[in-house]
């Protein structure tokens, strides 16, 4: 029996009852993964290891990826105008 005739048949059976029918098979599924996530992180942080994966959600975001790009640049003794002070692509 697969996920669909279980729920098919829960569904009968809350019907006969007078009760809610369950939730659509893999309808929460993503919700578990982000608190299964969040409770590893948690206890990570409880018991006093880095919770992972914190710097590369925060290196992905748009301020994050700027300030980079920006870095980047004035290291390279370039900004986005080209090596000869024209712009990009210009011959």
């Amino acid at each position: 029996m697969d996920a669909f005739q279980q729920h098919m048949i829960d569904s009968y059976r809350s019907a006969q009852r007078g009760e809610l029918p369950p939730p659509l098979p893999g309808r929460h599924d993503w919700d578990v993964v982000r608190e299964v996530r969040d409770r590893r992180r948690f206890d990570a942080v409880i018991a006093g290891r880095p919770a992972r994966g914190r710097r590369r959600s925060a290196l992905l975001s748009g301020r994050w990826r700027a300030a980079l790009r920006s870095r980047f640049a004035q290291s390279r003794g370039t900004g986005r105008t080209g090596e000869s002070g024209g712009t990009v692509g210009s011959c």
